[in-house]
């Protein structure tokens, strides 16, 4: 069973205000267009992103990307009709319609979604209205309304393809939203229970409120990592990727990193994914010697592979000599090169054991590091 999602995204969304179209107004860290497709990737097969003409930046940003892009219509049914004939060539049998003012949809709601299609034609969340409802005239109540029965359509709205293809075909036009479109065609749409959370940015106003929302909605990951290397024969220690001179150096499997290692295992950590010797066991051959750059670099690329940035990492050597402060920048400028990051978002930083124990005796050096994580 493939499954599919249209992102409607052509609108120009004025009433939300900024002078640009909400979907590319700022969020909490990214753009309102980058969190609503967040929430799709890993979900469905296939996302079709549906732009506007004008919108020449977004078109060549996405243009090499996973997605498949479609021009929007002369209205919302035009560009739904453009997002699934863009579908045509994909065996789809799922689709899933979502507004990408939405982007606070969450991952239970979409797979619920598909979950009723096994069973259902369509499928699309509503919240029963429960607030007391008025009719109106210049600020003044003129009557009231009987709320029984009635429910604030949400998005996104699930259908059998080739049963919304057809639907939308026939549409004479001017529907409120692809439920209606289906209605009109006689296919039964099933109300999966909505959330409040899901809303709709339309107002200044509601930028805050999505916000908010985001901000309880974070998955942040800690994660711990510790390493120690005794020091042997050489003339120099390798320390988080810098080449620090010394009259020893550091025993190891591999390059004897000790920074780079703690550092690795507390992504590792913070994925629930094992340590270093899980990916890279001391008893394959292949990776005696090696760089630690190569360790880390695989830690980074599996936490993208699971949706998450590092936020930042902190890193503190724990040794008598080599002294480290002069080369700490140097350190974190390595660091954040092959992290891809920012060195504000890197630190590297020196201690002693006020020469107790191994590291105090001078026999070797350990490492202590944190990582923060966060869903992206």
């Amino acid at each position: 069973m493939t499954t599919a999602a249209i992102i409607v995204a052509a609108g120009r969304g004025q009433r939300a205000g900024g002078g640009t179209p909400k979907q590319w107004r700022a969020l909490a860290g990214k753009r309102v267009a980058d969190w609503t497709l967040n929430r799709f990737k890993g979900v469905v097969d296939h996302i079709v992103l549906v732009l506007s003409p004008d919108d020449t930046e977004a078109w060549e940003e996405f243009r090499d990307s996973d997605l498949l892009l479609a021009s929007g219509g002369n209205d919302r049914a035009g560009s739904v009709r453009n997002g699934l004939q863009a579908l045509a060539d994909k065996s789809v049998s799922q689709v899933l319609i979502h507004d990408v003012a939405r982007p606070c949809v969450s991952e239970e709601t979409i797979r619920n979604v598909l979950v009723e299609l096994e069973t259902h034609a369509a499928a699309a969340p509503g919240l029963a209205v429960t607030d007391a409802l008025w009719t109106g005239d210049e600020n003044m109540v003129t009557g009231t309304q009987d709320r029984s029965g009635l429910f604030a359509a949400q998005t996104p709205q699930g259908f059998r393809y080739d049963a919304i293809v057809a639907a939308h075909t026939a549409h004479p036009g001017g529907a409120a939203d692809d439920v209606e479109v289906a209605r009109a065609a006689g296919i039964e749409v099933l109300i999966v229970p909505g959330d409040a959370d899901n809303l709709k940015i339309t107002r200044p106003e509601d930028f805050a409120r999505a916000e908010r929302i985001m901000g309880t909605d974070m998955d942040v990951r800690l994660g711990n990592g510790y390493d120690v290397h005794r020091f042997g024969d050489g003339d120099h220690v390798i320390l988080c990727g810098v080449k620090v001179p010394h009259d020893r150096g550091l025993q190891g499997h591999s390059d004897a990193d000790v920074g780079m290692h703690a550092v690795t295992d507390a992504i590792y950590g913070a994925l629930a994914q094992g340590d270093i010797g899980q990916h890279f066991p001391p008893s394959d051959p292949q990776w005696k010697g090696a760089a630690s750059e190569i360790f880390l670099r695989h830690a980074v690329e599996l936490a993208e592979q699971m949706g998450y940035r590092i936020s930042n990492v902190d890193c503190t050597l724990v040794c008598e000599y080599p002294k480290i402060g002069p080369h700490a920048q140097e350190m974190r400028e390595e660091m954040s090169r092959i992290m891809a990051l920012r060195a504000d978002q890197v630190s590297v930083k020196a201690t002693t054991s006020e020469r107790l124990g191994f590291t105090g005796r001078s026999e070797g050096i350990a490492s202590v590091a944190t990582a923060c994580l966060v869903k992206s």
